[in-house]
């Protein structure tokens, strides 16, 4: 019993170590003193400059509708990559596309930030009129969330029946049948993960974008960057409590969403494999 109650303490230390800065962000984002070096009074004044700020907002909604666009390319890829190197036939074939895999999530940000501009900087000597913005930035989100897939989806593969695709395939199905009606359903929670890993780092993402991004396009982080190299303003720690709460959001309805999909998913299984035995 008395591990069990160190362990707990050790994770209450542990979350209030990681959520200390955040909170006290937010806490700051209500101060009427300008700064955050006392806190003065409580204001809504610094949520008002965010909504009145025309041109941060759009650079809010181009932040989001980067991320929610490259993690939907980024998990389709990257879903039928990990099927890809799973069905490979030879073992250290799929071994070394594995490593490859990983070794693109274990490099330093900067050294793919910086790959990625040379890249693009060659393609714009070829290709006249192609230029570092939304296209860059979109590409380079899609190239690095594409292994975080993969390490998502590949689990679930590894945990999946092969005799049901058997089955399938023995019944007459095609592998268009296979594929959509008894593997993506399978594999339909290392999706679902995936894409919300993919949507998180191209959110927060900063090294990789400020290398590929252009005059005519930013993102919230490098915003941000910006901004705080000019001075402390209270109008980012508003803007930050709102992205904080609507990642929060998120991450509680993924939790809703894949809490209610599990006993429909065992049932299903259940009755797709009953024929079988």
């Amino acid at each position: 019993m008395k591990k069990i109650k160190w362990s707990y303490v050790y994770l209450v230390l542990v979350f209030a170590l990681l959520y200390a800065p955040i909170f006290y962000l937010i806490f700051y984002s209500f101060n009427d003193g300008g700064t955050m070096n006392r806190f003065t009074g409580f204001t809504w004044d610094n949520y008002l400059s965010v909504f009145e700020d025309t041109r941060l907002l759009i650079i809010v909604l181009d932040t989001f509708m980067l991320a929610f666009l490259s993690s939907l390319l980024a998990t389709l890829i990257g879903t039928f990559g990990a099927m890809a190197i799973y069905y490979t036939p030879k073992r250290k074939s799929r071994a070394l596309l594995l490593g490859l895999n990983n070794i693109l999530l274990v490099s330093p940000d900067v050294i793919i930030g910086a790959s990625f501009l040379i890249f693009f900087t060659m393609v714009g000597a070829v290709i006249r009129g192609f230029s570092l913005g939304f296209f860059s930035v979109l590409l380079s989100h899609i190239a690095f969330s594409i292994p975080i897939v993969v390490l998502m989806v590949m689990p679930k593969l590894q945990e999946m029946n092969d005799s049901m695709i058997d089955a399938a395939r023995d019944l007459g199905a095609n592998n268009l049948q296979v594929i959509k009606n008894i593997v993506l359903p399978f594999l339909s929670p290392g999706i679902i993960a995936g894409y919300f890993m993919a949507f998180t780092y191209s959110l927060d993402d900063f090294a990789v974008t400020f290398f590929v991004t252009g005059n005519g396009f930013s993102t919230l982080s490098v915003e941000i960057y910006s901004r705080a190299r000019q001075g402390i303003s209270l109008e980012i720690n508003a803007l930050s409590t709102l992205v904080f709460l609507f990642s929060m959001v998120l991450v509680v309805g993924y939790y809703f969403i894949s809490k209610e999909d599990t006993p429909k998913r065992s049932r299903k299984r259940d009755v797709e494999v009953a024929p079988l035995r």
